[in-house]
């Protein structure tokens, strides 16, 4: 009987031994689960922020790719507009060195007419200061000096004044001085030797002219 009662009195201390145990054991499995889970999660989080700096360096690359082609983009569009202005300022002086070649094409030979229209104006007003000479010859002599100044005005040249002006160096040449009695007079032309003409406003021979000093 006292076996028996024994028996009964250890049996609850035996069965709160072993659920302890139990308890530990289910303690230990839950600790190494949660051990196991812990490099999987650090695992995931490093996996995640990897992806963020490779997604981060793709950004700063593209940046970076795209800085380098607007650079680049800009020195092309530059260079394009310094040979366009290049090319158009050759084309506009290539243009007006052709324009002035057909309009100029003809000066050596309205230079050479000059000294022919000279001796007609020479001859005309020598016949003026001649007595029973032929009017006939005189206005034969006029008629052909304005159709040939006709002629090569239309072909752009011009007489260049002299009279009741200033000498000036772009159009005249002074091959003699005389003293102003005038202060005002200084510098002004008192006859003309030779006259002078342009051809489309370029001086093809300049005034030969006195002037005052």
């Amino acid at each position: 009987m006292e076996d028996n009662s024994k028996k009964i009195k250890n049996q609850p201390e035996e069965e709160t031994i072993e659920q302890t145990a139990e308890l530990d054991n289910e303690a230990i499995a839950v600790e190494n689960t949660d051990n196991e889970e812990q490099p999987k999660e650090q695992a995931k989080k490093s996996g995640i922020f990897s992806k963020k700096d490779k997604k981060s360096q793709q950004l700063e690359d593209l940046k970076a790719t795209n800085e380098k082609l607007q650079a680049e983009k800009a020195e092309i569009h530059d260079k394009f507009l310094r040979l366009y202005s290049e090319f158009d300022n050759f084309r506009k002086r290539t243009q007006k060195e052709k324009i002035d070649i057909i309009k100029n094409a003809s000066e050596s030979v309205i230079t050479q007419l000059l000294p022919i229209i000279d001796d007609m104006e020479r001859a005309i007003a020598f016949n003026d200061k001649l007595e029973g000479v032929d009017p006939s010859i005189k206005e034969g002599l006029v008629l052909i000096l304005q159709k040939t100044k006709t002629l090569l005005k239309q072909k752009g040249l011009e007489e260049i004044i002299t009279e009741d002006q200033f000498f000036n160096t772009d159009f005249h040449e002074a091959v003699t001085t005389v003293p102003a009695e005038k202060e005002e007079d200084k510098g002004k032309i008192l006859e003309e030797v030779q006259k002078g003409y342009t051809l489309n406003d370029k001086v093809i021979r300049y005034s030969k002219v006195v002037i005052y000093q």
